[in-house]
């Protein structure tokens, strides 16, 4: 079986890290993947070495893929110019949709003009965002939850020994890690993590923050700028560019020092991180909205604030950190619910069964 899969923006980010374990996946069973985006964000080095990649605006050159690649399906993500290309072309396999966008207005403009394609099915990766993408599609094609899976062998716990030191970013002894990994831009809300550094700041010292990624964001001279303007720089290093292919490694060191990740985010879809980290036995704390409490469980695999509660968000920092029995109990736990529900053999084997059978009955 081939498939192409279209997204317009190729990030460095929760979509991309899972198509990238499900390529991997799916070649072993058979299945060979090529990805088409329209502008490269700075993922290119997490996709071009597991699929054939094509970055492109070029109608023609889109065309010509759809004609001539013989895609036995298309699988397209919160990208509407694809229905366009889908129909002028005359593609005739099977098309799926996967509906990602959290936010319903963007979720709406991304699927404007997608009854021109007649999708066979709606995906989407949590039952919160099943909820979502109903109001927008009511009685339209079957939908179907696929979370995103994580490959366990690659996030692990790392042995001591085995950890990345030299990389950055680097570890300062007696303090430990409280991580922010992801876009700056308004959905991911930096502006409430600065807020929470700065009560931190002004209630201990054994704390440092670390944010990760942005290299590419809207928000970053925002973020840099408010940074410096509230004093957070010795509290709060930003290292805009970690290769996905290092993310082992700086789990292990927040792991190392006893910290967590953080998140401020006003809503996922899904959220990679949280499932990444939990696999690499990291604590994670973050808001209890949206598919959130479907990944993190409270107390168990992490802990979940209310959403604006920034002394809430310190405090269950606070509660995981100062607790080495909870600390371990959590780390466990919650590489232990990744194992069992958002494993790539898992995940991705769903996925399969579904494309075998859009594919065999087209």
């Amino acid at each position: 079986m081939k498939l192409l899969v279209i997204w317009r923006l190729l990030t460095v980010g929760g979509v991309n890290a899972g198509w990238r374990n499900r390529a991997i996946f799916f070649k072993k069973h058979g299945i060979d993947i090529e990805f088409l985006y329209c502008k490269d964000l700075g993922g290119l080095h997490m996709m071009k070495d597991v699929a054939p990649v094509y970055v492109t605006k070029d109608e023609k050159e889109i065309h010509h893929l759809l004609k001539h690649n013989h895609y036995d399906a298309v699988i397209v993500v919160d990208t509407n110019q694809a229905y366009n290309w889908l129909s002028q072309t005359n593609f005739k396999g099977p098309i799926l949709i996967e509906a990602r966008t959290p936010e319903i207005i963007k979720l709406k403009r991304n699927l404007e003009g997608f009854d021109k394609v007649n999708p066979i099915k709606f995906i989407v990766p949590s039952e919160h965002q099943k909820r979502v993408l109903s109001i927008l599609i009511k009685h339209q094609s079957p939908t179907e939850v696929i979370y995103n899976g994580v490959d366990t062998s690659f996030f692990r716990e790392l042995p001591k020994e085995q950890i990345d030191m030299v990389a950055d970013p680097p570890l300062v002894t007696n303090k430990k890690i409280v991580a922010f990994i992801g876009r700056l831009d308004q959905r991911k809300n930096w502006k409430q993590l600065l807020k929470i550094a700065n009560l931190v700041q002004s209630e201990r010292d054994d704390i440092e923050f670390w944010v990760i990624g942005g290299d590419q964001s809207k928000d970053r001279i925002k973020f840099e700028n408010q940074r410096d303007n509230q004093q957070l720089n010795e509290v709060i290093k930003w290292f805009p560019v970690i290769p996905y292919q290092q993310m082992p490694h700086l789990y292990a060191k927040i792991k190392q020092s006893g910290g967590c990740t953080i998140a401020t985010t006003k809503g996922e879809s899904f959220g990679n991180t949280f499932i990444e980290a939990m696999a690499c036995g990291v604590p994670v704390v973050a808001p209890n909205i949206s598919s959130i409490p479907e990944i993190v469980i409270h107390k168990q695999t992490g802990y979940l604030f209310r959403e604006n509660h920034i002394e809430e968000a310190a405090k269950s920092i606070y509660t995981i950190l100062d607790d080495p029995a909870l600390y371990e109990n959590i780390s466990k736990a919650a590489t232990q619910r990744v194992v069992n529900h958002f494993s790539i053999s898992q995940c991705a084997c769903k996925y399969i069964e579904l494309l075998q059978k859009v594919v065999k009955e087209s």
